[in-house]
């Protein structure tokens, strides 16, 4: 199959979803397929390269920052985006289009399916459903929600991350949606023997906003003073310098690491450096992170929200806590700390459940949808 790709975040540009479009075609591409990533341009990345079978092309959108789009940044990728998805389709004739994010991806398939007829499958993420993110898209889903159905509608199937996110989507808009989860390359994220290190390190990753909560891993973390551990709390955003600020004010200095944004080389690294993945989130879908934590034998402490009840099994390989009872938190941490050896327990779990969501998986699920579509669409239905 030929297969466009569109997602207007993928690595190193953007965050969780960006690494799904990725991941998802890497494994296709290995078995074959041809892919074309359609995509954003930042900085001096090139605007476009090729790795076997999967090329990237990256259009002009002037955004500004890696980890955060803006709405003139958003607009200018369905305009580009639209324009080189038809030279595409007129020079390179793809069987069929994979869109990550009904918004803004959404819209250049939409148009692309309307001029061409090149049916295109959506992958829904969290943050681009109505009410999946409130504190970072209602303002914007006032104006954009109501010319979103269509983009919905014509989708020839639609899948989304986490049965969570299926379940918002399914009560804005009328259509069949397949949950397919994230998924994660088992052999390249292998932590090998798993052992709890000494001390125990707890790892943090995300975008420093509201939604990912940042502050209550200091507060909570500052209330185990008394045991021994070490916490490295990776990414940037709006809430990083009011962390550093926290910490310092505590007099918790030489127990934290902020190292800023990182690459996804640098993630797995911290990973396999650590023991337990703190995530005291207000909103998630199912995040990438949860599920790489999974595969480097991570014991998982997070909100019991979205995504992440499909990530833990309480009491198995990690704790869920209701995050208005943010003493939570620190009685599950407390657990763990404690008793290295259920700790351990706990990782070798977190291993176990991780193939539950293999990417060759994820991928016979796609590949299964497309052939799917593409039957359909050559008997007219």
């Amino acid at each position: 199959m030929r297969i466009l790709v569109i997602t207007y975040e993928y690595p190193p540009v953007g965050g969780g979803g960006g690494h799904v479009a990725r991941d998802i075609s890497f494994e296709l591409a290995r078995r074959g397929h041809e892919l074309t990533v359609l995509t954003s341009h930042y900085n001096r990345l090139p605007r476009e390269e090729t790795a076997g079978n999967l090329r990237v092309i990256r259009v002009p959108v002037l955004r500004r920052m890696l980890y955060k789009a803006d709405l003139s940044t958003m607009a200018a990728f369905v305009f580009f985006g639209a324009l080189y998805g038809l030279r595409l389709a007129r020079q390179w004739k793809p069987d069929l289009i994979h869109v990550h994010f009904a918004v803004p991806s959404g819209p250049v398939a939409w148009l692309l399916e309307r001029f061409t007829g090149i049916p295109y499958v959506l992958t829904a993420h969290l943050g681009d459903v109505p009410g999946g993110v409130p504190e970072k898209t209602e303002r914007w889903f006032r104006w954009v929600f109501p010319l979103s159905p269509p983009i919905w509608q014509r989708a020839a199937r639609v899948a989304a991350v986490s049965e969570h996110t299926r379940q918002l989507a399914r009560a804005r808009y009328s259509v069949e949606i397949q949950v397919i989860p994230n998924g994660v390359d088992l052999e390249k994220l292998d932590p090998g023997r798993i052992a709890v290190h000494d001390p125990p390190q707890i790892f943090f990753a995300g975008r420093f906003m509201d939604q990912k909560n940042p502050l209550q891993v200091i507060r909570t973390l500052e209330t185990l003073r008394e045991l021994r551990w070490t916490c490295l709390m990776a990414g940037d955003g709006p809430l990083k310098d009011a962390a550093i600020q926290e910490i310092q004010r505590l007099g918790l200095a030489d127990r934290f690491t902020l190292p800023g944004w990182v690459t996804p080389e640098q993630v797995n690294d911290y990973m396999a450096g650590s023991d337990i993945l703190f995530m005291p989130s207000l909103s998630e879908g199912l995040p990438v992170i949860g599920v790489q934590s999974l595969a480097m034998g991570l014991c998982v402490v997070a909100s019991e929200i979205g995504g992440m009840l499909d990530v833990v099994e309480p009491g198995r390989n990690g704790f869920l806590i209701d995050p208005s009872q943010p003493q939570g938190y620190r009685q599950a941490l407390f657990e763990l700390l404690s008793a290295p050896s259920r700790l351990l327990e706990f990782r070798r779990a977190s291993r176990e459940k991780a193939r539950d969501f293999d990417i060759c998986g994820v991928a016979s699920a796609y590949e299964e949808i497309f052939r799917s579509v593409l039957e359909n669409d050559r008997k007219g239905g």
